[in-house]
C-alpha cells in the first residue's frame, strides 16, 4: 500500500509540474509578443505595399489559385463562393477551385453556383471526388495537380475571404524564401452564445499572441488550415499534402520549415469566420485538432531533434506540438486528487502528511500557472477590442469550457499516442450568424448522443466528491479548482445532451438556402 501511495504522490507531482510548465509558457508567449509585435502588422511595413491592380499591368500580376475544400456544406457553400468571387484581383489571374467531396445535395448546389459564376467570367471549377481518400489533404493534393497558380490560397467553408486578402498578402512572396503567409481569423457570430464567446477568446489568444510571438521572434509557426496562402513550390518541396495525421496543415507547416522555408503572419489582415454553434461541432473540432497535433508530434519530433536548427527553435516547436497535452494532464490531476485526500484511510499518517503537503504545493503551483493563460487571453482582448474590460468577464467561462472538453481531448491524445486511426470528422456549419438564428431550422437530422457525455457527468460528480472531502477534512485549497472543473464538465455534458433533444424543423431546413435561391 505504501508503494502505491508513494507512486501516486510521485506521478501527481510530475503531473502538476508539467501543468505548471505549460502555464508559465503562456507568460513567455506574452513576453515574446511584446518584444516585436509590429513585425506582424502589414500596414506598418515600410517595404511592402498592396498591389494596385488598376495601375499594374495584368500580365505582371501572378496567377493565384484559391482552393475551397468543402464536404456537405449545404448552408454555407454559397456564402463561401460569393465572398471568394468578391476578392480584389483580376479575373484573368484568379482561378477558383471548389474541391467538393460532398455526398449530399450540397454537391448539386455547389455545381449550380460554379456554373453561375463561370457564366459571369470567373475561372472557377467544381472538382468533385467520389473517392475521399485523404479527406481534406487528399482533396487539396488533387486540386494542386491541376492548379494554374504559383500561389495557392485556401479557405474552409466557414470563412468569408476578405476582399483585400490577395492584394495585401501576395507582395510578401517577393522574398524568395517566403513559403506561406497566414492571416488572422475573425468572428461573425461570437456573441451568439456562451459557447461561441468562449471560443472567440481561445482563437483570439492564438492568433493575436501566439502566432505573433513565434513569427516575430523567428520561431516556427503553423498554417492554420485556412485564411492563408502558399507558394506552390513550397508545398511540393515539403513533400506535398499528407493525410497520415488529422492536422494536415500543422504537419505540412513544420515539414516546410524543416526544409528551410520561412513564413509570415499578419494580425491586421482579418478573414471573418463562423464559430461552431453546437457543442457537438465544437467537440468534433477539438478532437481533430488535439489528435492531429499529437500525431504530428509523434511523426516529426524525432526529425526536429536531429535537425540543424537552434535549440530555441526546436524547443518551442516541441512545446507547440505538445500543447494539447494539457488536457490529459488535467484529467490525471483531477483523478489523483481524491486518493490523496483520503490517503490516511489506506496508508500511514506519515505518507498522508506528505500527500497533503503535495496537494498544498500543487494548489500553489496551479494558482501561479493558471494566471499564465489568464494573462495570455486577457492581453489578447486588450490588444484587439476597445471594450476589453467588459469582455473579460467571460474569462471564467473560457476556463470552464476548456476544462469541460478535457475528456474529448484526452481520448484524442491517447489515440494519437497509441497510433489508433480514426476517420476525419468535419465540423458542421449551420450558417449561424446572429442571435436570432435558430439551430432547429438549420438541422436536417437529429444529432446523435455523444457517448463521452457519461464520462463527463462522472467527472463532474467526481469533482463534487473532491470538494466535499476537501471541506469536511478542512483542506479547502483545491476547492476553487474543483468548482471550475465540475462546472465545466457539467456544462459540456448538459449542452451535448440538450442538443440531442432538439427536434429538427425539416421543412425550414430544406427550404433554407435551397439551390433554387441561387
Amino acid at each position: 500500500m505504501d508503494f502505491i501511495a508513494i507512486a501516486i504522490i510521485a506521478l501527481y507531482s510530475i503531473d502538476i509540474a508539467l501543468l505548471f510548465f505549460f502555464g508559465i509558457h503562456s507568460y513567455v508567449m506574452v513576453y515574446l509578443y511584446r518584444k516585436n509585435e509590429k513585425y506582424c502588422v502589414s500596414t506598418e511595413d515600410a517595404v511592402r505595399e498592396a498591389i494596385d491592380i488598376n495601375k499594374t499591368p495584368h500580365d505582371q500580376i501572378p496567377i493565384v489559385t484559391v482552393q475551397l475544400p468543402v464536404f456537405n456544406e449545404f448552408y454555407v457553400v454559397d456564402r463561401l463562393i460569393e465572398a471568394t468571387t468578391q476578392m480584389v484581383w483580376p479575373q484573368s489571374r484568379l482561378e477558383i477551385q471548389v474541391l467538393d467531396d460532398s455526398t449530399d445535395e450540397s454537391k448539386e448546389k455547389a455545381a449550380m453556383l460554379v456554373e453561375m459564376y463561370k457564366s459571369r467570367g470567373f475561372d472557377i471549377h467544381h472538382l468533385h471526388r467520389t473517392d475521399r481518400t485523404g479527406h481534406k489533404a487528399g482533396a487539396l493534393k488533387e486540386g494542386l495537380k491541376v492548379a494554374k497558380g504559383n500561389f495557392v490560397a485556401i479557405f474552409d467553408a466557414d470563412f468569408m475571404p476578405a476582399p483585400d486578402f490577395l492584394i495585401k498578402t501576395v507582395p510578401y512572396f517577393d522574398e524568395a524564401k517566403i513559403g506561406m503567409v497566414q492571416t488572422r481569423w475573425g468572428h461573425i457570430n461570437d456573441d451568439y452564445s456562451v459557447l461561441t464567446k468562449a471560443q472567440s477568446f481561445g482563437i483570439d489568444g492564438h492568433f493575436m499572441i501566439e502566432q505573433v510571438a513565434r513569427n516575430c521572434n523567428n520561431l516556427w509557426m503553423n498554417f492554420n488550415g485556412t485564411g492563408g496562402i502558399w507558394r506552390k513550390q513550397c508545398i511540393l518541396d515539403a513533400g506535398n499534402w499528407q493525410s497520415d495525421t488529422l492536422t494536415e496543415d500543422f504537419d505540412l507547416s513544420y515539414r516546410a520549415e524543416l526544409a528551410g522555408w520561412h513564413f509570415r503572419y499578419f494580425k491586421d489582415i482579418v478573414n471573418p469566420a463562423e464559430l461552431p454553434a453546437t457543442m457537438s461541432a465544437f467537440k468534433s473540432q477539438q478532437f481533430r485538432w488535439c489528435k492531429g497535433s499529437i500525431q504530428t508530434a509523434v511523426k516529426l519530433i524525432p526529425t526536429i531533434l536531429k535537425s540543424k536548427f537552434s535549440w530555441k527553435i526546436k524547443s518551442e516547436a516541441i512545446v507547440h506540438l505538445l500543447n494539447y497535452s494539457v488536457h490529459p494532464l488535467m484529467v490525471i490531476n483531477i483523478l489523483f486528487c481524491l486518493p490523496l485526500l483520503l490517503m490516511d484511510t489506506w496508508t500511514g499518517y506519515s505518507i498522508y502528511d506528505v500527500s497533503l503537503a503535495v496537494l498544498f504545493g500543487a494548489a500553489t503551483l496551479m494558482s501561479l500557472g493558471t494566471f499564465g493563460p489568464v494573462t495570455f487571453y486577457i492581453y489578447s482582448q486588450r490588444e484587439l477590442y476597445p471594450d476589453w474590460k467588459t469582455r473579460i468577464v467571460w474569462m471564467p467561462v473560457l476556463m470552464m469550457i476548456g476544462t469541460g472538453i478535457a475528456i474529448v481531448c484526452g481520448r484524442a491524445w491517447l489515440e494519437a499516442i497509441l497510433g489508433i486511426q480514426s476517420t476525419f470528422k468535419r465540423t458542421p456549419k449551420y450558417r449561424i450568424e446572429k442571435k436570432g438564428d435558430k439551430l432547429a431550422e438549420r438541422m436536417k437530422y437529429k444529432l446523435p448522443l455523444d457517448k463521452t457525455v457519461f464520462i463527463e457527468f462522472f467527472m463532474g460528480f467526481y469533482c463534487l466528491a473532491c470538494i466535499y472531502f476537501s471541506v469536511i477534512r478542512e483542506k479547502p485549497f483545491v476547492v476553487p479548482f474543483m468548482l471550475i472543473y465540475a462546472a465545466g464538465f457539467f456544462y459540456v455534458a448538459l449542452s451535448s445532451l440538450s442538443e440531442t433533444l432538439v427536434k429538427p424543423d425539416r421543412s425550414k431546413a430544406k427550404a433554407l438556402d435551397a439551390p433554387a435561391r441561387v
